[in-house]
């Protein structure tokens, strides 16, 4: 029996890619480096290109915090695919960095976090999906937004990479 690619794992999910976003400053969305792509912090993009804003103990609870983490990986498999070309292109993912924009008293990050790593356990599978990870709070975050992540990620042996 032939292994499920990337690709064909995230369209088992259902889900849908918002456009990935254009940067908002002075920064690359992602870049690679010999076999590793280091992908910049990305906040939750809709599919209609609007930001999902919000202070988590605040304006929004776990499960809405979980789900704004899920639309950041949404948001960077968008980055992947519009940059790469494939999902397939990536072989693993090394190391995944949440930030939470959390009331002082909130103490669920890494909850919250794992709405992302959920996603890319889906897609790449449970061994090669699940890297190292860290899960932070934060005072704020830009625009508000109630979650920001960035990534590393090991590439396939691909021939070919138009972001050196």
């Amino acid at each position: 029996m032939q292994k499920s690619t990337p690709d064909q794992n995230f369209a088992k999910t259902g889900l849908t890619l918002p456009p990935a976003p254009a940067p908002i400053g002075v920064y690359k969305p992602c870049l690679i480096d010999g076999k590793y792509l280091y992908v910049s912090g990305h906040g939750p993009v809709q599919n209609n290109k609007e930001l999902i804003k919000g202070r988590i103990g605040k304006d929004m609870d776990l499960e809405q915090g979980r789900l704004a983490a899920q639309q950041v990986g949404l948001t960077i498999l968008s980055t992947i695919k519009t940059n790469l070309g494939s999902l397939n292109r990536v072989k693993r993912v090394i190391k995944v960095l949440g930030m939470v924009n959390s009331t002082a008293d909130f103490e669920q990050h890494p909850k919250v976090i794992n709405g992302c790593s959920e996603l890319f356990a889906q897609v790449w599978g449970p061994e090669n999906g699940i890297g190292v990870r860290s899960a932070v709070g934060f005072g704020s975050l830009p625009d508000n937004i109630p979650v920001e992540i960035e990534c590393l990620f090991e590439l396939a042996n691909t021939p070919g990479d138009p972001l050196k």
